[in-house]
């Protein structure tokens, strides 16, 4: 198969982050290491096939401060919550895997979407299909429909800060207006349950 070429310019971001992160593998942060980063990502990127990661050039600072914060009190929660349902609860804990479809089909915010359910403790993303841009998130202590239904728009909300944060105008647009009808993504179990077949 071969590849289209993609300007340097628009691999630059990819191949400056594999350079800090050939630092932070090596837990040496200094210049030779992040050049010898830099020739690796650039050998990695330019060399081998990947799927075009393409950001949009947009990123809302402000929407990725709430983000961060956002995923800062969930994980410390989470950390809480996981300690005392394993005490409380132990082998007898009910679990789900429930299906939640994205609205962004982009496969980098697929992708930190993902990484940013799986990072929570108590969850952990199986599957992903990336044709309906679809996550399987198997979830702890998840006993009904509601509790499956609560986690599935948490998600959803996830995914809208990230899309707020860096995503593209499309699906930015889609998001507001969400935001402006008081309606988020997705179908809810009873309104799936009525839809024809």
């Amino acid at each position: 198969m071969r590849r289209p070429r993609t300007p340097l310019k628009l691999e630059l971001p990819l191949i400056l982050f594999l350079g800090v992160f050939w630092m932070a593998v090596w837990q040496s942060f200094d210049l030779g290491t992040f050049i010898l980063g830099l020739i690796y990502g650039t050998i990695a990127v330019r060399v081998f096939y990947l799927p075009p990661l393409r950001g949009t050039g947009r990123l809302n600072p402000f929407w990725g401060l709430v983000l961060g914060v956002r995923f800062l009190a969930k994980m410390v929660m989470a950390s809480f919550q996981v300690s005392w349902l394993t005490v409380a609860k132990g082998p007898r804990m009910r679990n789900s895997i429930i299906s939640i479809q994205l609205r962004s089909h982009d496969d980098l915010l697929v992708t930190l979407t993902g990484h940013a359910l799986a990072l929570v403790p108590g969850s952990l993303v199986l599957d992903v299909d990336r044709t309906t841009a679809t996550l399987y998130l198997h979830a702890l202590n998840v006993t009904d429909d509601v509790q499956a239904e609560k986690i599935r728009q948490d998600a959803l909300r996830t995914e809208a800060l990230l899309i707020r944060t860096l995503g593209n105008r499309s699906d930015l647009a889609v998001v507001k207006a969400e935001a402006r009808l008081g309606r988020v993504a997705g179908l809810s179990k009873t309104e799936r349950e009525v839809m024809p077949q």
